[in-house]
């Protein structure tokens, strides 16, 4: 079968820019291939459900192989077998991204199968603590919300990098939040380590810049998920919910599905000139 021929090192129109042109990957603009992934591997966190699993499978179905990592094994399992079921190579790997030990196994096992990494999404995260003012929460808490919404991300990377780095290419996004950004009362945990996350991104962008390896963020406002539907949320939960509905200009809540196929073009070769940004997908609510 014909290799599809890499991109070429230089812009649109032809010409050279200069010394630092040698560094592009920028397909021709009619090159829709791009979009695609044959050939590529992805390794999805929080992949079980709602936005990691919309993520995975749209990366799927454009060609890439799939690694999927959760806490779930059930859902896990479930997830993998459908996907694969359409005819996409999956491999599920249960564990918790909380644990260096899991994310370091994820990446060996991704290698072990598949002999590379090109794609990472860290979606895994979440609110595991109510909402309450910031004098309220515990040492405890607080920990658990940096664990799951910043370290994890930061474990991830750590463990994927190096092999991203054999192969002088790679994509990361990592989904933080419009929270990060403006802030939500009584969530100041969650606000903090998602903020984080951009930070994060930021410098890793700027220190990868030249190894091939783009990285960026996205900053969903509401997305319409389990945990955001949930019918058993307390009346507080359901209050703060609606508070942030409102704050939406469009009016409505995200649907994973739109926030995938985001990631699915930060994680595209037709993204060749942002690293260490953020991406907005609010609904109108971001102000920055």
């Amino acid at each position: 079968m014909m290799q599809r021929q890499p991109p070429s090192s230089v812009p649109p129109g032809g010409e050279s820019d200069g010394p630092d042109s040698r560094h592009a990957r920028c397909p021709e603009d009619e090159d829709l291939t791009a979009m695609l992934m044959h050939g590529r591997v992805a390794v999805v966190s929080g992949a079980a459900a709602g936005i990691g699993l919309e993520a995975a499978g749209l990366l799927g179905r454009r060609g890439a192989s799939l690694v999927l990592f959760d806490k779930d094994a059930g859902r896990l399992q479930q997830a993998a077998d459908d996907l694969a079921a359409t005819g996409i190579e999956v491999l599920a790997v249960h564990g918790s991204v909380i644990e260096s030990a899991d994310c370091d196994a994820v990446a060996s096992r991704c290698v072990e199968r598949f002999g590379r990494i090109d794609i990472l999404v860290n979606n895994a995260g979440g609110s595991a603590i109510p909402t309450m003012p910031l004098w309220q929460v515990s040492d405890a808490q607080w920990e658990m919300m940096m664990q799951l919404n910043l370290m994890s991300a930061f474990k991830l990377c750590r463990a994927v990098i190096p092999h991203m780095l054999e192969r002088g290419y790679g994509r990361i996004i990592n989904v933080a939040s419009t929270a990060g950004k403006e802030g939500n009362p009584n969530t100041a945990a969650y606000c903090t380590a998602k903020a984080g996350v951009m930070g994060m991104t930021k410098s890793l962008g700027k220190e990868l810049a030249m190894s091939g390896i783009l990285v960026n963020a996205i900053a969903p406002a509401v997305i319409e998920t389990s945990g955001t539907r949930n019918a058993d949320a307390s009346p507080e939960h359901r209050a703060h919910m609606d508070a942030l509905r409102a704050k939406i200009p469009m009016a409505r809540m995200g649907h994973p599905r739109e926030v995938a196929r985001l990631i699915a073009f930060l994680a595209s070769e037709h993204l060749s000139y942002s690293t260490g940004a953020v991406f907005d997908i609010s609904g109108g609510r971001a102000t920055y």
